[in-house]
């Protein structure tokens, strides 16, 4: 599996990505609910897709094997993760945790020692075992009850890789 940058060429298999990922799998979140999903779904498009890549303070970032994009993920250059959604043929194959790793480093490089994101319920308890803490009641989103602002303090290890280092005491 590789990370990289989003390119707009992606646009059609990334929207089937997040368009799946968000039906497929946050069911706890939309409850299936078609007025929740056509909201949360209704940004998903091409266009959309396109200007978030070209959006100069957002590093749009894709995991892919195969020529096959497994997860999409977003961060933007103050350190806000704005995406991260799996495909569901990839869930639980480790893509969510190295896209998530691969953004937190990007924030990172841009400057910042931490990232702050609005978790699902679906991906709650996968930011809590990623080091995440809620920091407030939760916000609700697209018609949803969940929706936890939640941060985590990048270490100096992540801080380190961002630099290029393998670790705090640089290359081994």
């Amino acid at each position: 599996m590789q990370i990289r940058e989003a390119i707009p060429k992606d646009a059609p298999s990334a929207c089937i990505v997040l368009q799946r990922s968000i039906a497929e799998l946050c069911g706890a979140d939309h409850r299936s609910d078609p007025s929740i999903l056509a909201r949360w779904l209704g940004n998903k498009t091409h266009e959309n897709f396109c200007a978030w890549v070209e959006q100069t303070d957002n590093s749009v970032l894709v995991a892919v094997e195969n020529n096959d994009i497994l997860a999409v993920g977003s961060v933007t250059d103050a350190g806000t993760i704005g995406l991260n959604y799996v495909s569901p043929d990839a869930r639980f194959w480790g893509v969510s945790r190295a896209l998530l790793r691969a953004l937190e480093t990007r924030a990172a490089e841009r400057g910042n020692n931490q990232c702050s994101l609005t978790s699902t319920e679906t991906a709650r308890r996968f930011y809590v075992s990623n080091g995440y803490v809620e920091n407030g009641p939760p916000l609700g989103g697209f018609g949803t009850s969940s929706g936890y602002p939640m941060t985590k303090a990048l270490t100096t290890f992540a801080r380190a890789e961002a630099k290029g280092l393998d670790g705090p005491e640089g290359p081994s």
